[in-house]
């Protein structure tokens, strides 16, 4: 062996050395505990300390009550010099999509479902893989890769009422058939009993009689992507026109509030919670929201929207809101660890009243018991398109905001008002895909 062969082969074995340490001291420092863990923890406290999360929500309910605050105590406890802010936004739709021109949207935000899937990498985060382990609806909020949303719970709809009222009218079981479900409000009139709280003046909740109903009656989940094939989606003979025929029908027949125009919606759970009204067409999440009105459990049931005189009928399965992290935000990693603990263990989801996001746990609310008892046909549904979202932007259309739903509710003919949106949606269609308008 030359000299310099030796010389080489020890700076090989020192470097070999080198590397070893180097890879002990990373192990060390990975450990969560002893006094490098220690120092690590310090590090974390001190990057973080006097940050102030900004939440953005549509629970104006929750951020008053207290709920809210009760959350973010206990997320400040795990991350010590953290405080957490909420901003409730009434009309939350129209007003996020406003804010978004601007940047100003907080640190976590809800993601407005009429914003295409192309478009969520300008305002949001790409959240880590790992975060959607055993979660429903993971690749609802996608691009290229990308998860951008986490759904803050799992819903179904159907028909919520109190079990008083029905007694006071005479109603002995609840009704599967549209039919029978005229005659129930029917007779809920009679006992001076509002059948049906609508909530019309909110605006919102008029979704659940559009969007909502159409996408799952026909048990078809891409009922609503398919309307991208057709010129003329809205028909009086189709799930549009018959679903917007049943609220024409509660309204001509005095079977819903007399204030129509007002928004009562966090009043009309205290209607529904006293007797004083009967039923709400919604999501299985406004049960526990009645119960805090002060309904007792027991008293409020759940049964599925009998929307026609078959025997059975479907029910969807979708997501609440999806949850993001704002691209604006300077605080993007405790962001997602906010979205982590919002979602899985800060009792939002039980206090919320839905089911669990979480595909290995089973509900256990008794109202979702008593809604599978009459053995719904469950359609999961699936994300819009973005060429579904395109064309309705383009046709100035918000969908799953309710507006355009109170329009034909109180159109004197419903026909003609289809009859114009139809013409809008054509020609939006023709712009967005480049096809021909058919004469």
């Amino acid at each position: 062996m030359s000299k310099d062969q030796g010389w080489f082969r020890r700076v090989i074995g020192l470097m070999l050395i080198a590397a070893m340490a180097l890879y002990l001291a990373g192990c060390q420092l990975n450990e969560p505990t002893g006094e490098a863990g220690k120092e690590e923890e310090k590090a974390h406290e001190a990057a973080v300390q006097g940050q102030t999360l900004t939440v953005l929500t549509n629970r104006v309910d929750l951020a008053e009550d207290g709920t809210f605050a009760r959350y973010a105590e206990r997320f400040e406890a795990l991350h010590p010099g953290v405080s957490v802010e909420f901003e409730a936004l009434t009309n939350y739709v129209s007003d996020i999509i406003v804010r978004m021109t601007t940047g100003n949207i907080g640190d976590v935000l809800l993601l407005p479902n009429n914003v295409t899937n192309q478009e969520l990498p300008k305002f949001f985060e790409p959240l880590s893989n790992e975060r959607f382990e055993k979660l429903r609806f993971a690749d609802f909020k996608t691009y290229e890769g990308g998860r951008y949303g986490v759904a803050t719970g799992a819903s179904t709809e159907g028909i919520v009422y109190n079990k008083t009222a029905f007694a006071e009218a005479g109603i002995t079981s609840v009704p599967t058939t549209l039919e029978a479900f005229y005659e129930a409000c029917q007779k809920l009139k009679d006992a001076g009993i509002v059948p049906v709280y609508l909530n019309y003046g909110a605006q919102w909740p008029m979704k659940d009689w559009g969007e909502i109903l159409v996408s799952y009656m026909t048990g078809d989940p891409d009922y609503l992507n398919k309307m991208v094939e057709n010129e003329a989606p809205w028909q009086l003979d189709n799930a549009w026109g018959e679903a917007i025929t049943i609220v024409k029908t509660l309204i001509a027949r005095g079977y819903v509030e007399q204030d129509l125009i007002t928004n009562n919606w966090e009043s009309s759970k205290s209607e529904i919670a006293s007797g004083r009204a009967a039923m709400f067409f919604s999501g299985n999440w406004v049960i526990n929201q009645i119960v805090g009105a002060g309904a007792s459990p027991e008293e409020i049931g759940y049964f599925p929207f009998p929307y026609n005189n078959d025997a059975r009928h479907y029910a969807p399965l979708s997501p609440d809101w999806f949850i993001g992290v704002s691209k604006f935000s300077e605080k993007k990693a405790l962001a997602e660890a906010w979205i982590e603990y919002f979602v899985k263990e800060s009792g939002y989801v039980n206090d919320s009243g839905f089911l669990p996001v979480d595909q290995t746990q089973p509900s256990n609310m008794l109202q979702v018991n008593e809604f599978e008892s009459y053995q719904p046909i469950y359609v999961e549904s699936t994300p819009p398109t973005d060429e579904l979202l395109e064309i309705a932007s383009k046709a100035q259309m918000t969908f799953w905001s309710g507006d355009y739903i109170q329009e034909w509710i109180a159109a004197k003919d419903l026909a003609q008002a289809f009859e114009q949106y139809n013409q809008r949606w054509a020609e939006a269609r023709k712009a967005v895909l480049g096809l021909p308008v058919l004469p």
